[in-house]
């Protein structure tokens, strides 16, 4: 009887369901993370880059030398969007407008297929193109192709961000 007198109350005591509780917490919010990434990932991001690797290995090297050939011609473009209007101006090395009877632009978000669409330009001037077209709001990338009877004379990618209500 004695001993149980003398005997102080002990402190905290780390038990067998506290560890289980900091387990539970520590990998529920690692799977909770995960789970809301992975969420997010499929959402936002097709994932989709190329549609067969294999043949886009093969075209690359050609792709290389024609973007080369294109930066060496000094043909320059200058892409405008704004208030449901799309404008394009090219021009020559010397400044000059570009003779072109075709121009076509590819809108396509960096991360996402759903909103994608092609448009084709129809001439407004020497070296301008446009388009009636309400562009949404945001981030682009902008595949450029102008041609002069059936052959391409310039390509040019930009990315842009049109002006808005941010997506």
């Amino acid at each position: 009887m004695m001993a149980n007198a003398q005997r102080k109350p002990q402190g905290f005591v780390f038990t067998g369901w506290h560890m289980l509780g900091v387990m539970v917490l520590f990998f529920g919010t690692i799977i909770t993370v995960n789970l809301v990434m992975a969420w997010n990932a499929t959402r936002s991001w097709s994932g989709l880059v190329v549609q067969n690797t294999y043949v886009a290995s093969q075209e690359f090297n050609g792709k290389v030398a024609e973007a080369k050939a294109f930066a060496a011609s000094g043909i320059e473009g200058a892409l405008t969007v704004e208030a449901g209007r799309v404008v394009y101006r090219v021009v020559d090395a010397g400044g000059a407008p570009l003779a072109a009877d075709s121009v076509t632009a590819i809108f396509k978000r960096p991360v996402d297929e759903r909103e994608d669409f092609s448009l084709a330009l129809v001439p407004d001037g020497p070296g301008l193109f446009v388009a009636e077209r309400a562009v949404p709001a945001g981030q682009w990338v902008v595949d450029i192709s102008t041609g002069r009877e059936g052959t391409k004379v310039f390509h040019q990618t930009v990315r842009t961000i049109v002006g808005g209500q941010a997506k």
